[in-house]
């Protein structure tokens, strides 16, 4: 499986196979061999290239992982790869200094966070979409007011339709 890691500010590909009862974790350029057990709920046991870790993974509000290793905690967000490139490329394209979001493919909206007038900043959700099974949530690029919103939860989209303006 195909993923996408966003750490900080860096955001990195990570391919993860299944290898007999252990797992191979390529992100970048590098390669691990990882046994990964599930001690108890949100408690991993994890042996990388011969050393021993305990992770403690637990969900943040916002939807990233607060993953703790050593003392150390991470703030990180995964996705599938798939789903990154929807939500990052295909429904943002630039307008202005504001931005237009077009549906990437045909699917039904399922809920519209925002109203025309109110105020959002980056990373702020705007639209939740429905496609191929999945929930594709899309995001504020930039701080802005919403200009218009031009569908309602329920609705069918296909691609290229606008959803909401903001500038």
């Amino acid at each position: 499986m195909r993923f996408v890691a966003e750490l900080e500010q860096d955001t990195f590909r990570v391919e993860v196979t299944r290898v007999e009862e252990r797992y191979r974790v390529k992100i970048g350029e590098q390669v691990w061999e990882v046994d990964a057990r599930l001690s108890v709920p949100g408690i991993w046991s994890l042996l990388i290239s011969g050393a021993s870790y305990v992770a403690d993974v637990k969900e943040g509000n916002d939807g990233q992982l607060l993953v703790d290793v050593d003392g150390e905690t991470y703030r990180i967000r995964m996705e599938e790869e798939t789903r990154h490139l929807i939500r990052t490329r295909a429904g943002g394209e630039a307008y202005g200094r504001g931005q237009v979001l077009v549906a990437p493919m045909p699917g039904k909206v399922v809920r519209v966070a925002v109203q025309a007038g109110q105020e959002v900043k980056a990373g702020d959700e705007l639209v939740v979409v429905e496609a191929m099974k999945m929930e594709i949530e899309f995001m504020a690029m930039a701080a802005g007011t919403v200009k218009q919103v031009r569908v309602e939860a329920g609705q069918a989209v296909n691609a290229g339709d606008i959803l909401v303006i903001v500038e």
